[in-house]
């Protein structure tokens, strides 16, 4: 836990930039202000469809997708099985960084779809069912926080996408924010000492919200 001169002076640099030192963290405070809780029968998971390029994939992701790939096979489409066998089970996009590869511009390979036409990921299904100890590539079980890479520190932000307008009004009618909605992942990604820190932050902010 954070002693009070340390919420303190990290409190002093919100004012003045908006992001909260923890560690080898910036976290900015959206993570604390915004509300935000999934809500499928709204979007039908279409942060699984929608996009330029698929999630984004870590190096050691990268390493565990052919695994990982054994496990989900049954479950995947044929046209998402024939577009892995043309491109692989990941590309590089045009930044330059390792990607799921999509189905003709659109969803994700590693997508399944319900009756309904929900989306759903398949390394997520399969580690709900205890077939696999990967939920799912940290970028998508972050979301909405996004990770950007600085020099000495990793920086969270929220992103906005229009598809989410239901998980904002969801979260907002039960008071979710992004930080308490992400928590599982951020614990998976920083471990539990850093969240509980981050939470200890948190209150500290909802104080100095409240004093003004």
């Amino acid at each position: 836990m954070p002693n009070d001169s340390v919420v303190e002076v990290r409190q002093s640099r919100i004012n003045f930039v908006h992001m909260i030192a923890l560690g080898d963290t910036l976290i900015s405070e959206d993570v604390f202000d915004t509300l935000f809780a999934c809500d499928l029968s709204k979007c039908k998971g279409a942060c699984c469809v929608e996009g330029e390029s698929g999630a984004p994939l870590t190096e050691e992701e990268v390493d565990r997708l052919e695994g990982a790939f054994e496990v989900v096979k049954p479950m995947l489409r044929p046209e998402a099985l024939a577009v892995i066998e043309e491109v692989g089970l990941f590309e590089v996009d045009q930044d330059g960084e390792f990607v799921t590869p999509i189905i003709k511009g659109r969803e994700c390979v590693y997508a399944t779809f319900e009756s309904n036409g929900t989306a759903k990921c398949a390394f997520e299904s399969a580690w709900r069912q205890g077939k696999s100890d990967w939920p799912k590539p940290i970028s998508c079980h972050l979301y909405p926080i996004r990770l950007k890479q600085l020099q000495d520190f990793t920086a969270l932000n929220v992103h906005q996408w229009t598809i989410c307008d239901g998980a904002r009004t969801c979260g907002a009618s039960s008071n979710i924010t992004v930080l308490e909605f992400c928590r599982t992942a951020l614990i998976r990604e920083f471990g539990e000492a850093w969240y509980d820190d981050a939470l200890e932050i948190w209150k500290a902010w909802k104080n100095r919200d409240d004093a003004h």
